[in-house]
């Protein structure tokens, strides 16, 4: 019995998924366990793989088509088994039968393809997508040479046609009902008068030799939605907040020997690998709570309201193969530095092998991001919207100071770089904060005993 296969919901603020990449084609054998396409969410990348053995016997959407949460995606089922009542409500039962283009991901290009027009406008059937992008780009489609499943009409055909300047259309001459007609205008264009429209004169070949062009050798790479994400994200964050960055140290010789001892008897006591990130993220967290610095703990939405959290909800940026992730330790306040530990450890994880929940990247108060690890010395670190600040944690080096005793003396700094979006926050309250933040963690005894 045929079966079909859903857009999966991965969390419960997700409405649709883009379909990033399919891994199996329509008549392929599938066994149970078997990855059926990757898609991706406005926040990670996930795997869908084959809950049963058969054969797919139809694909729904091409890569990179937004698809429903939900809805069905493909089918299998036995080899001739029919499954056109799967087809999504609205959908063409002949795009059951598509299968996305094999085209590679990344594609050298060394010359410039040359594709002949059809003398005649051909009555291929025409994806849904295809068709929309004819009509954006001005193409008949009429005049695309097919190169999908069936002798189907697909995207990438109408870009070639595009390309090779087949079948182009005036708004005009469409509106006129002119399509199907051999163009006269300009590079082929059909036009509502028809009649030839003067173009520039080429050089002669007799008064100048021909300059032959180097090849030119590149790769393109379609990017990751996350990517696209994460650019929108950054680029509004930058274009819509006042951010100013504050750069602080302190002296880290604490915090390091508490993590030493910790090392030395972890396996005794059952405890996690604290690691000296996860001791500064239980200072921020408990910092934060301070009434001092609420406004640091907050959300600013929509340029008007204040949003400010009762417990620190603690984002923690996370380096994938995908991009950056930023999932949320939520009311990091209330648990202790081996659940801190033991939970960040768990959110990477998840993130860096893409199963993380959707629900888990979001409604963060403050953000953390360490660059320390990568020797960075101080960086500027890009507010996440709508919150109000992020934290970067810098590496640690050896400075010098002079003692009480009027002696020079090496101890080892870290430094710590806090954006602030200036709409709200001013220069001295963010100042109040590292400085508060800095004596806790250079008292970092002290502090786990409140």
């Amino acid at each position: 019995m045929a079966t079909p296969v859903i857009m999966p919901r991965q969390g419960q603020s997700v409405e649709s998924c883009i379909l990033a990449k399919w891994h199996k084609k329509v008549g392929d054998k599938v066994a149970v366990g078997d990855v059926l396409f990757s898609y991706e969410t406005d926040k990670a990348g996930f795997e869908e793989e084959a809950k049963v053995d058969g054969t797919l016997l139809g694909i729904f959407f091409e890569e990179g088509d937004d698809v429903p949460c939900l809805l069905n995606v493909c089918v299998i089922g036995a080899e001739g088994e029919s499954f056109k009542e799967f087809a999504p409500e609205g959908d063409a039962p002949a795009a059951a039968s598509e299968a996305p283009a094999a085209a590679e991901t990344a594609e050298v290009t060394v010359a410039e393809t040359v594709v002949a027009a059809p003398a005649e406008p051909n009555n291929a059937a025409i994806s849904p997508r295809a068709r929309n992008t004819a009509d954006k780009l001005g193409v008949d489609y009429r005049f695309a040479t097919p190169t999908g499943p069936d002798g189907r009409i697909i995207e990438r055909d109408i870009f070639s046609a595009r390309e090779a300047g087949i079948g182009l259309i005036t708004p005009a001459a469409k509106a006129a009902g002119l399509e199907g007609t051999p163009g006269a205008g300009i590079g082929g264009r059909m036009t509502t008068s028809g009649a030839p429209v003067e173009a520039p004169v080429a050089a002669s070949a007799a008064t100048a030799a021909p300059v032959v062009a180097p090849a030119t050798e590149y790769v393109e790479e379609k990017i990751p939605n996350i990517r696209k994400i994460i650019a929108k994200a950054m680029h509004t964050s930058l274009s819509t907040m006042a951010q100013l960055t504050y750069n602080s140290s302190f002296d880290a010789t604490a915090i390091m020997a508490y993590r030493k001892s910790i090392k030395e008897s972890m396996e005794r006591l059952g405890l996690e690998n604290i690691t000296l990130n996860d001791i500064v993220l239980y200072a921020v967290s408990r910092t934060l709570m301070m009434p001092a610095h609420r406004d640091l703990n907050a959300n600013f939405i929509n340029g008007d309201t204040m949003r400010y959290f009762t417990n620190v909800n603690l984002g923690v940026a996370v380096d994938t193969p995908r991009g950056l992730m930023v999932p949320t330790i939520f009311n990091a306040n209330l648990k202790s530095l081996n659940e801190i530990s033991g939970e960040v450890k768990e959110l990477a994880n998840l993130c860096k092998s893409g199963s993380i929940n959707p629900d888990l990247l979001r409604d963060g108060s403050f953000t953390v991001s360490n660059l320390g690890n990568l020797g960075i010395e101080s960086f500027t670190p890009v507010i996440n919207p709508p919150q109000t600040a992020i934290l970067g944690v810098d590496t640690i080096a050896p400075k010098v100071r002079q003692s009480k005793s009027g002696e020079i003396e090496v101890y080892q700094s870290m430094g710590l770089s806090l954006t602030c979006d200036h709409r709200v926050i001013d220069g001295s309250p963010a100042a109040r904060f590292l400085q508060d933040l800095s004596k806790n963690l250079e008292n970092f005894d002290v502090l786990l005993a409140k």
